[in-house]
């Protein structure tokens, strides 16, 4: 028997059968057909365990959505959720739902199709697929409506949907793909790292149009600085297979399995141990979700016996628990992120780029022309993948067959000029809205600004390095002139460089971003009048922890 188990109770007749034209009256004056009653469920959910096809049919043409899960759990939850009577709940639900259910049973997150096929009505499911209903969609207790259904007509028609909507489903999502392809679809969400992207997006289309090994998952290792975009691929990668389910995405920090004893908290502790019952991290959300994408964060801090479990996950594609139970995994997708060889990985592309620089000046000087983006777009040789960096990883991970289970190692790269500019305007941008939305002030900014903050940018910090530089260079500009009480409400700011400093920006040399400066240009607040003119606010200056005598 299933959770959401019938009653025998006779069945009353619906007590809205003979209200249709009332029904009909109330949309037409613009009533939300998707409204819900204050105990979770929707009109078209009532109809549907009624087996009142008439007002199901006259919901959906008002564009009832068939796919709404009922928020009702069982009558003693929800009257614990809602502070309300058992007794008052029960009657609530009887009255709409005619004695039909079992009352300790859980329904959240049924939704018309499961109703419909609880009261085997064969009209009204046949009416809730061709209304767009997801036979395939299932409720909290992971039950489709197909689970709840009897011998018979109902359950056939249900089978042939399933099948139907797979297919309708797949070819969905490939004609999605080929009009939005992954690549594009990561590039709205990563600055940069165009080489790490194709890689990727070339990986996963492997895998989606069946050109992959069926018997090993697909393992990857990223390697670069900290903050370049290695874990936000991995995320984006896991919401575009996974449509932003979240137990599609498994994150582990390995940096809490630098000891032997934590191999037990990935897979579970053994029997007669502590915490055997509750599973290891790792192979409890497998359970869950087989085709995950698994993130490995900072690989190179795990304790090498963690090591050896993830090769045999990666090499066999399942992985056996603390209990003894074996989960396969070979549709999953491990992905490591390593910071081993980041500084290696830096300079050897800061070195590319200023070659590429050299050469672009001396294709200017000879009058040749140049590609105005040639120093952005640097690739790493092969000589140096093979003997620069696979030497440290071999040092560092010392087995040969580890890495060899991996698929694709993945390069990440610093940040060139125009990708810091693009960091710059993401972060202003995040904190000009929060200024419009927290207190209606609009911020404004020059290209100089974001030339000057662009220098901020550490090789060692990555993006993190721009966030911190608005934050110390902008925002608490914002903050004290705002709590100096200098911003009046709706006025317009304009982030600028200080007059005096701008002869800085021509004599800096941005072919090395990051790189130390002498003097670094002042940013200045200033108030933009409704005539255009500009005035420049006086913000005291707070004082400086570092410009404090201490007496002893």
């Amino acid at each position: 028997t299933q959770n959401c188990g019938r009653r025998g109770a006779a069945m009353r007749p619906p007590r809205w059968a003979d209200q249709i034209s009332l029904l009909s009256r109330l949309l037409l004056e613009g009533t939300d057909v998707n409204a819900r009653h204050k105990l979770g469920w929707t009109a078209l959910m009532v109809a549907a365990i009624n087996r009142n096809a008439s007002v199901v049919k006259i919901l959906l043409a008002a564009n009832a959505d068939p796919n709404l899960g009922d928020e009702f759990s069982s009558v003693y939850e929800t009257a614990k959720e809602k502070g309300l009577h058992s007794l008052e709940v029960l009657v609530t639900r009887e009255d709409d739902f005619n004695n039909r259910l079992n009352i300790r049973a859980s329904f959240k997150g049924c939704t018309a199709l499961h109703y419909a096929v609880l009261a085997d009505d064969y009209v009204t499911v046949k009416l809730l697929l061709d209304g767009g209903a997801n036979p395939l969609q299932k409720n909290e207790m992971g039950h489709t409506p197909l689970d709840y259904a009897r011998e018979g007509e109902v359950m056939k028609l249900l089978k042939a949907s399933e099948t139907k909507f797979q297919e309708e489903q797949r070819r969905r999502e490939i004609e999605e793909r080929r009009r939005f392809p992954l690549e594009q679809r990561l590039k709205e969400h990563i600055i940069g790292q165009e080489s790490a992207i194709a890689t990727v997006g070339a990986a996963i289309r492997r895998k989606e149009n069946g050109w992959y090994d069926e018997e090993h998952p697909l393992v990857f290792l990223f390697l670069g600085s900290s903050g370049i975009g290695k874990t936000e691929l991995a995320k984006q990668t896991a919401k575009y297979i996974h449509k932003d389910v979240k137990k599609g995405f498994i994150r582990l920090d390995m940096s809490e399995f630098q000891e032997r004893h934590e191999v037990a908290k990935f897979i579970g502790s053994p029997p007669g141990y502590v915490g055997h019952e509750e599973g290891g991290q790792l192979t409890k959300k497998l359970r869950q979700c087989p085709n995950a994408v698994v993130l490995f964060d900072e690989v190179d801090k795990a304790h090498p016996d963690v090591l050896t479990i993830m090769l045999q996950l990666f090499d066999e594609g399942r992985l056996t628990d603390g209990k003894g139970k074996t989960i396969d995994c070979k549709d999953a997708i491990f992905i490591m992120t390593s910071n081993v060889a980041s500084d290696e990985i830096a300079q050897h592309a800061l070195q590319l780029r200023q070659e590429a620089m050299e050469m672009s000046k001396k294709r200017i000087a000879e009058n040749l022309g140049t590609d105005v983006q040639m120093t952005d777009k640097i690739t790493i040789s092969k000589q140096f993948k093979e003997k620069v960096i696979r030497p440290i990883l071999k040092a560092h991970f010392r087995r040969d067959e580890f890495l060899g289970r991996i698929n694709e190692i993945v390069y990440f790269l610093p940040f060139c000029h125009s990708e810091l500019i693009q960091l710059v305007n993401k972060e202003l941008n995040f904190w000009a809205k929060k200024a419009k939305m927290r207190h209606n002030i609009t911020l404004l900014w020059d290209r100089e600004v974001m030339d000057v903050l662009a220098d901020g940018y550490n090789l060692h910090y990555g993006a993190r390095s721009i966030k911190h530089e608005v934050e110390r260079r902008v925002v608490n500009q914002l903050a004290a002139a705002y709590e100096q009480d200098l911003l009046p409400r709706g006025c317009t700011l304009r982030i600028m460089v200080e007059d005096s400093d701008k002869q800085l920006l021509k004599t800096k040399d941005s072919s090395s971003p990051g790189a130390d400066k002498a003097k670094m240009p002042t940013l200045r607040l200033e108030i933009v009048e409704k005539d255009s003119k500009s005035r420049k606010l006086n913000i005291q200056a707070p004082l400086n922890p570092e410009n404090i005598t201490y007496f002893l």
